[in-house]
Parts: C-alpha cells; structure tokens; sequence
C-alpha cells in the first residue's frame, strides 16, 4: 500500500509539472530515478536492476546503471528503428524524393475532394499494414515517411495526421504480434487460430468505430485550433524560388522499405526475414545509387549522404532520450509495488466475471497510459486470467482478447509512449496534443472491443 500511495503521488506530480510545460525529459527521468531511489530504501529486498544485469556491488550506483542499461538496449532496439527512420526521411526530403513522391500521389487523391476521407481510410490501411508490420514505431515511421506528407499536402493539419498514424498499429493483430502470441499461448490456442477466429471479427468492428470517430475528429479540432483545408503546392523551392525538379522514378523511392517488408514477410515470401532498419539502409543506398547517376557529382552525392547520419542524430536527441526517461519512469512504478497493487486488489475483488472483465481491461488500460507500453500492461496481467476465468465456468480467452486488444488501444492514449512521441516530433506538436486527438477514435475502439467481447465471446 506504501509503495502504491507513493506512485500515486509521484505520478500526480509528474503529470502536473508536464502540464504546466516542464520539460518531460527532465521531469519524467528524475521522478523514475526518485522511485527506484526509494524502492532500494523502503523495499530492500525488491531488485531495481534492469532485467538480468548484475548488481554494480552498491545498490545506490544500481539507481543510475539502471538509466544506462536503458539507454544500451533502446539504443540498440525501438531507439535504433526510430533513428534509421528518421535519416531515411530526413534523406528522402534531401534529395526530392518525398515531393516527387507526393507529386505522383496528390493528383488522384484530389479528386476525392475529401481530405479527411483519406485520413480515416489510411488508419484502415495502417491497420492491416500492422498486421504484416507488427512494430508500433516501426510501421508509424513508415507512414511517416511514405503517407504523411501527402495528407499534409491534401490539407490536412500536421497534427490530425500525425495522429492518425499514431493509432494505426492499436489493434496488435496476427501470429507476428507479441501479445497476441502471448494470450494465444495463455489460452491455449494456437496464434492462427486465435487470429482467425477471435481476432478478426472483433477487429473489422472496431476498425470502422475508429475509422469513423477518426473522420469526425479530426474535422472538429482542426476546426477548432482554426486550421485552413488548403492543398500546399509540390516540390522544393530554391532561392530563386523555382521548384526543384527530380525524375518521376524518385516517386517510388520513399516506397522502397515498406515494400521490402511486406515482400519479405509472411504476406509473400516467409523464408527471408527483413527488418525495418535493414529496409531503411537498403533504400537509402539504392537512393544515394540513383543520385549519383542522376547528378554524377560523387563528391556532393557522398556528402548529401550525411543527411542521413543528420536525421538520425536529431530523433536520437529528441526522440530516442525521451522514451529511455519514460522507461525509467515506468520502472519505478512498477518496482515500487504500484502496478502489483493494482493487479491484486482486481484479483481479490472476487467480482463476478463482465464486471472483472472490465475491471482487469481497465488495469491494463491504465498501466499502458502510465507505462507507455502495451507489451508491458498485458505481459503483467495475462497470467492471471486462466486462474480467474476457471472460477467463473469460462474460457480463459473470454478475458484475454478483450485485454489484449485493449493494451494496444490505450497505449495511444498515452504521452509517454514511444509512437505517440515519434509522431508527435513530425507534427510539430507535443504528445499531448497528440492524444488530445486519439482519445475519441481509441475510446471508441475500447468500448467496441469490450461490447463485442462481453457479448458474442
């Protein structure tokens, strides 16, 4: 109880310095080394190490190592696909493959004449897309890259479609997903079964709730924030205010990582596994080829290469620090006892089975807003469920879909989440403003998921 009071508190605080614009590195960095401070204080026997690491031989030292061993494995892992992204973008737009792209692309999408249709169709998009591309952050810089600014261009807000590709990936659907590998495997059921039978029909439900609330939303706060549907004009300007133009095969550039994945992925050819770092080094190269025949300057094609490097080190800076302090964070609240507080006092509510449904969806909903991490919330919940769900006569499914679908949703309704931040750097806006928009449509979607659930499962 100490411990969660104290988590309570500190998560208070922290909410309210971010509000009144603090800035979030600092503030979320040191509330997280506070937690873990007091947890080797008030919880002796309880390890603040990260993961398996070893103990630095004092506990006071083992407070920071913890930031450090953060920093190794983000780095190496979400920091690094979030880095390669953003160089691959940050080149894309050096050379003038993303305008050409947007180019080819903005002449049919105007005949549309409906903005705003195409964001609610692109989150549809992005959501099969998920399927195939399972990491959050992975498939947002992707869109980010490739669909982001034709929306931009088409007139809608930075905002609203940076929004919009921030919930793309909220369902975590198909075998590749972790959680649902993991609620697959808790209920007993093989992951393509669980896809087919569960996941799918609770999943085209909940894609048109959002799709829709997406469409409506985004209308009503560009309205409000008093946004103009203007489409933008095409390609760079230099100084002598001429468009720079670039061979219409620079178009299908941009495209290059996102068609390697979905080539090399179990949609087509299952024996050869491509990430999305690999993807981005590989377009990048093949884009540096292209510009060295079109310009056949080798000196200023390799030196336009460090744009890349350039891009990389700005969401390293930016991006990649703030989601290692937002870990930190989120450990604290979960070695201090505030999360297993929130679990046991669900556990030993001793309700009956809708009403713990919801209340084990709204655990999990929570810590994912807390933690910023879906994988986190359902990892800690979904060993309980089989032992619950055996006391109520049910199938241990009955509980796991509805949870597992809602970690993904609410993570978006998260801040400190690494997709939200992401999107929100490229829509030149904070997190808040981010989730500010995703509320609605990802509300909709919980209320979906749990309705759907709660009846016909």
């Amino acid at each position: 109880m100490t411990g969660f009071l104290i988590g309570v508190a500190v998560t208070a605080i922290v909410a309210w310095l971010i509000v009144k614009k603090y800035q979030p590195h600092a503030v979320l960095l040191i509330a997280g080394l506070f937690l873990l401070a007091a947890t080797a204080v008030l919880f002796p026997e309880t390890s603040i190490l990260y993961g398996k690491t070893k103990s630095t031989g004092w506990v006071g030292f083992d407070v920071f190592n913890y930031v450090k061993e953060s920093m190794g494995v983000q780095a190496a892992g979400l920091g690094m696909i979030i880095m390669a992204a953003g160089g691959f973008a940050k080149y894309m737009d050096h050379i003038g493959a993303t305008d050409a792209m947007v180019e080819v692309c903005i002449g049919p999408l105007k005949l549309l004449k409906a903005p705003y249709v195409v964001l609610a169709l692109g989150y549809a998009v992005g959501q099969v897309l998920n399927i195939f591309i399972p990491s959050a952050a992975g498939l947002a810089m992707l869109l980010l890259v490739t669909f982001y600014p034709t929306l931009v261009r088409l007139g809608v807000s930075r905002a609203a479609a940076a929004a919009m590709i921030g919930t793309t990936s909220v369902l975590d659907l198909g075998p590749a997903s972790g959680t649902a590998n993991l609620a697959a495997k808790t209920a007993g059921l093989d992951p393509a079964i669980y896809f087919v039978q569960y996941q799918i029909p609770v999943a085209v439900v909940t894609v048109i709730v959002i799709s829709i609330l997406t469409y409506v939303t985004a209308r009503y706060f560009d309205r409000k924030d008093g946004h103009i549907v203007t489409m933008e004009a095409t390609g760079k300007t230099g100084a002598s205010g001429q468009l720079k133009k670039v061979p219409a095969i620079y178009s299908i550039l941009p495209m290059v990582p996102l068609t390697l994945i979905l080539v090399f992925s179990k949609l087509l050819v299952d024996s050869i596994k491509m990430d999305v770092v690999t993807a981005m080094i590989i377009g990048m190269l093949l884009a540096l080829l292209c510009e060295a025949v079109r310009t056949r300057d080798m000196r200023e094609v390799l030196k336009g290469m460090m744009a890349f490097f350039d891009g990389m080190g700005r969401m390293f800076g930016r991006i990649v620090t703030l989601i290692i302090c937002a870990e930190t964070f989120a450990a604290g609240l979960k070695v201090i006892g505030a999360v297993d507080f929130m679990i046991s006092a669900v556990h030993e509510g001793g309700l009956g089975i809708t009403v713990m449904t919801l209340l084990m969806c709204a655990m999990v909903s929570a810590t994912a807003i807390i933690t910023g991490s879906g994988v986190a919330a359902f990892f800690s919940f979904a060993s309980l469920t089989p032992t619950i769900a055996a006391k109520f006569g049910v199938g241990a499914v009955a509980m796991l879909l509805p949870m597992q679908l809602v970690a993904g949703l609410a993570r978006s309704m998260s801040p400190v989440a690494g997709v939200i931040i992401a999107v929100s750097d490229a829509g030149q806006c904070s997190p808040f403003e981010i989730v500010r928009r995703t509320v609605i449509p990802v509300g909709g979607g919980l209320i979906a998921v749990i309705l759907y659930s709660v009846i016909f499962v």
